[in-house]
């Protein structure tokens, strides 16, 4: 859901007046459309979130920060080694466009204060973060070349070029007569229509909600409206043009259909949500529409993804070989026929023969499509070839099979693993696992100052402690490392999931936590949402590891296979803040 254009200048002014004169410490980069600056002003630290996201681009004040990759990107460095040390000569709306301008003033050769603008345009698919100086792009986060565009070109050393700009009135600083005169002007229009199509900034919302407070419909057509209707309209936008209450209309489903700087009362049947500042009401939007995805999950899931349909594809193949050496007594059959009969038939002159089959008893026919090209002779050693390539095959090929089966299993168990990891460190340990699988050719994160990812930790109300592994390295280090030889083992029946472990300090575990336990182990596999799935449970003693076995797999014994109906309303209060 984008701001729309109205929404800009009161946002510009919010932010100049919280960061004016602020120093900037740090910038930081944590995915490729979002951008982050820390700053400091006297007794106060700042955190500016950035994004140029094209489902929910914004610029807000906040307080939390995801993690951030080892390597900031380019883009990243650039402003770094731009901005950093500089301090906040004032933060302006473009007028007419959803742009805002930064102007950072940094210290350049000879101690000379030279000023910079961090140029944010907040258009929706077209959405940029563009650094200049006297109007000259130094980077962008997003470049545009003659390609993509032939009027707009953002490149380093280009002139910035700004969106064309709108013929349309200002409704803050233009009179409102004349705002009134023009969609008089427009006379088959539709209000709504005329109101976006002559005030600036102004989108479906803030035109529906002047429609709504001049009590006139928006599709009324302009040269149906009187006087009075006209005086109606026009105290409605000076009611919109001063009013300032951050809103957010939300549907029954809690998706976001409108977001304004103003109170929207048009959306009568929809749950408001309002908030004191314009980077609250920013803030909440872009939690609702954008979630915070670590660096490379997208690129692995992708490569998982790819390694997945190889792995499938040539399951199926093997499987069409195997099928074909369950055949393989049939070219015996054929070959031995050739051999009764062969001096019946001339070289190289039938494609197919009839015979009767040496090996029925009741004397039926069996049909040999012969090669042409060589003797009836070479056709019967042909066939007894591939009897015996197809023989020795078919235990070469079961081998594969099962081999094949077992990389898809685990490939998908990593693909769960991606899928519920959100942390740096996660994933981080999921690039390790595929480069010593060899499906990723390149060099693995260092472990050296990174923060430690550890396996979920909730507790049952009957005091028990439920362990949760996010991916296959966890899951070998939770079930063989940390669990106690009694302690209680869970896991999807034949389903990629995560390793469960109920730690025991009493002899018996409740049904509940049991319950628990089996429900988390839905959840966190590929089974998550179904009903009746198995859930294999076993004491952590009969669990093994084969040798050179892959991360994550096991086997057991001993073990009770319950079923399980998955109810997220149970893990609703142990999930709070935590998936």
């Amino acid at each position: 859901m984008n701001l729309e254009g109205f929404s800009i200048p009161p946002l510009a002014e919010e932010l100049n007046s919280a960061l004016r004169y602020a120093r900037i410490d740090k910038i930081t980069q944590p995915s490729k459309s979002v951008m982050y600056f820390a700053m400091r002003k006297p007794g106060e630290n700042l955190l500016l979130c950035i994004s140029a996201a094209t489902q929910n681009p914004a610029v807000y004040l906040t307080k939390n920060q995801p993690e951030n990759p080892s390597e900031p990107p380019t883009f990243c460095m650039v402003l770094r080694k731009q901005l950093e040390s500089g301090r906040i000569a004032g933060v302006r709306e473009r007028k007419g466009d959803r742009i805002i301008d930064m102007d950072i003033d940094t210290i350049g050769a000879g101690g000379k204060i030279i000023t910079k603008t961090l140029i944010i345009e907040l258009m929706g698919k077209n959405s940029n973060i563009i650094l200049t100086e006297n109007n000259i792009v130094i980077d962008a986060l997003r470049k545009v070349g003659a390609g993509k565009s032939k009027t707009r070109i953002i490149l380093p050393n280009n002139v910035y070029i700004p969106p064309a700009p709108q013929e349309k009135f200002d409704l803050r600083e233009d009179d409102i007569e004349s705002i009134i005169k023009s969609l008089k002007n427009k006379k088959e229009s539709p209000l709504s229509a005329a109101i976006i199509d002559t005030v600036s900034g102004f989108g479906k919302i803030h035109a529906k909600e002047a429609c709504y407070l001049s009590g006139l419909p928006t599709g009324i057509l302009i040269n149906s409206l009187d006087d009075a209707d006209f005086l109606s309209l026009k105290s409605a936008l000076l009611e919109i043009k001063n009013a300032k209450n951050p809103t957010i209309i939300l549907n029954e489903n809690n998706k976001i259909l409108a977001i304004a700087t103003i109170p929207i009362n048009c959306e009568q049947n929809a749950n408001k949500k309002e908030f004191s500042t314009i980077s609250e009401m920013l803030e909440y939007s872009s939690k609702m529409t954008y979630s915070y995805i670590p660096p490379d999950k997208e690129r692995f899931q992708k490569l998982v993804k790819n390694e997945l349909t190889r792995a499938k594809n040539k399951l199926l193949k093997l499987e069409k070989e195997l099928s074909d050496a369950e055949n393989a007594e049939i070219y015996k059959i054929k070959a031995d026929n050739l051999m009764t009969y062969q001096y019946d038939f001339k070289d190289h002159e039938d494609a197919k023969i009839k015979v009767k089959n040496i090996y029925s008893e009741t004397g039926e026919t069996i049909e040999i499509t012969l090669n042409q090209r060589f003797t009836i002779l070479e056709n019967m050693q042909n066939f007894y070839k591939k009897y015996d390539k197809l023989k020795r095959a078919k235990a070469y090929l079961t081998e594969q099979i099962l081999k094949n089966k077992e990389e898809i299993s685990y490939l998908e168990s990593v693909e769960n693993s991606l899928e519920s990891s959100n942390s740096l460190s996660e994933i981080n340990d999921i690039q390790r696992e595929l480069v010593a699988g060899h499906y990723l050719k390149e060099k693995a994160a260092k472990k050296n100052n990174e923060k430690q990812a550890k396996p979920f930790l909730f507790t049952a109300k009957d005091g028990a402690q439920i362990l949760v592994g996010k991916n296959n390295a966890q899951n070998d280090i939770l079930t063989f490392k940390t669990a106690a030889p009694t302690d209680v083992w869970l896991h999807t029946k034949d389903i990629p999931g995560s390793h469960i472990i109920i730690r025991r300090p009493l002899a018996e575990i409740s049904e509940d936590t049991l319950l628990l336990a089996g429900n988390f182990a839905v959840y966190f596999s590929k089974a998550k949402g179904s009903n009746n799935v198995p859930v294999d449970m076993v004491e952590c003693k009969y669990i093994k590891k084969p040798s050179g076995s892959k991360p994550g797999f096991v086997t057991f014994t001993h073990q009770k296979t319950i079923a399980i109906n998955a109810d997220e309303a149970l893990l609703e209060e142990y999930l709070k803040g935590v998936v």
